[in-house]
């Protein structure tokens, strides 16, 4: 306990002396441009919070600083030229951040390294991958240095996976307030999303996909449930997993598969150990996506599932996904519009099922696109949540979720900064 309390001592010195509260890096790619942008006007009115892009190339740091500089706050804004191939020029900037965005992907090929720079440097540190393997990897390197040097690294911090791990949260504390305990069992249900794709996630899906195909071992691990819980006392209660098309006789609607559940599971269920088994060791979730009832809905349910397994299976091997990555998706560096990520949204619905039959329903509702108008607003709120509003002795080194490390904190900022809104809702 010692050597906790003096980690954390040094550490909140080490950040007094830092000269930025936030570095954002790959502040030039697709979701790093939009994420600068929004830092940018978020903080115009705010002098007191220094912060710096930074990225591998400098003239387009420059442009994107130019584009910038029409708010107050960019004055304050500095360049830093990092590569992620530089192990010398990342822990230059870790050593001057007290947190630091990645927004660089696919995560498996290029994320390690400022991981590892943050864990060494006692950098706090946000990313919105959606590779639970690359969580898993990072987790098993380098949770013991982070906890020594009091860095907090906190992955998922944008649509996947804070709607689902605050969504679960706000039902269980809601529940917790209206029945005196906690939903033993949550489905989750995607009501309506509008959004698009970016070459960003394609690629990173890729190499999800390049790597199972590979590694027999990885197909296990994805398959795992559990995969991010760390502890002895891991739970192994058999989950559901909604992977072709279901009816829900309880709402009169098809489910068909959503793309984000095998990661947004895995995170609430780190979350769940991270709480102290707070929802329980009996805890079960699953996430689906809701269509129409009737035969309209069933079309749409099997034609997405088809969709989907078609997907998965083309991008297992080489030929057919360089194929399909070159020719026909979109292109790393490509995403929705300005005026798409303006107009998107999504509703997703929560289902809580308490011992004794008590039920309660929730929704968690963005008024972005929920991959980039959206994620770029919650990935910069959890940085300057964690570099403003949650102290070394609340949350000290390791590996985090965004509910268990920030949890109100960042629940509150999200409604209040970020277009999202909690509430619980009626049942129907």
């Amino acid at each position: 306990m010692a050597n906790t309390a003096q980690n954390q001592t040094t550490n909140s010195a080490q950040d007094q002396q830092r000269p930025y509260a936030v570095v954002l890096y790959g502040a030039t790619s697709f979701v790093g441009q939009i994420t600068a942008k929004y830092l940018a006007e978020f903080l115009a009115e705010s002098n007191e919070v220094k912060w710096a892009i930074a990225g591998r190339d400098e003239e387009k740091l420059k442009k994107l600083q130019s584009e910038i500089s029409g708010a107050a706050a960019a004055g304050n804004v500095d360049i830093i030229i990092a590569n992620s191939n530089d192990e010398a020029s990342l822990d230059e900037m870790t050593k001057q951040a007290k947190v630091v965005i990645s927004t660089v992907g696919p995560y498996l090929k290029y994320g390690e390294p400022l991981i590892k720079s943050c864990a060494n440097h006692g950098t706090d540190y946000v990313d919105l991958t959606g590779e639970a393997i690359f969580i898993k990897d990072m987790l098993d390197k380098y949770q013991q240095t982070a906890k020594e040097t009091g860095a907090r690294i906190v992955n998922s911090c944008g649509f996947d996976s804070i709607p689902s791990d605050l969504g679960v949260y706000f039902t269980q504390q809601q529940a917790q307030k209206k029945f005196d305990k906690v939903c033993n069992e949550i489905h989750m249900r995607v009501k309506a999303a509008k959004g698009g794709l970016s070459g960003g996630t394609i690629a990173s899906m890729a190499t999800i996909f390049e790597e199972v195909g590979q590694d027999k071992s990885r197909r296990k691990q994805v398959a795992n449930p559990y995969l991010l819980n760390d502890d002895s006392d891991a739970p192994n209660v058999r989950q559901n997993n909604v992977s072709k098309p279901e009816y829900d006789s309880k709402h009169n609607r098809w489910l068909a598969p959503f793309v984000m559940a095998s990661i947004n599971t895995r995170i609430v269920h780190r979350s769940n150990q991270l709480l102290g088994y707070d929802y329980g060791q009996d805890f079960k979730y699953d996430e689906a996506m809701w269509m129409k009832d009737g035969v309209k809905g069933q079309l749409t349910s099997y034609a997405l599932s088809a969709g989907l397994l078609g997907f998965a299976t083309t991008m297992m091997f080489k030929p057919s996904r360089e194929l399909l990555t070159k020719h026909v998706l979109p292109k790393s560096g490509s995403g929705p519009s300005k005026s798409e990520q303006e107009n998107g949204y999504f509703d997703i619905r929560f289902f809580g099922k308490a011992e004794g039959q008590d039920t309660i329903n929730t929704k968690v509702t963005g008024d972005r696109d929920p991959g980039y108008g959206s994620t770029s607003r919650m990935l910069a709120q959890s940085a300057l949540c964690l570099a403003q509003d949650i102290s070394h002795d609340e949350v000290g080194g390791g590996f985090w979720t965004p509910a268990s490390a920030m949890g109100d904190k960042l629940l509150n900022r999200l409604e209040q900064h970020a277009g999202l809104s909690f509430e619980v809702v009626a049942d129907k």
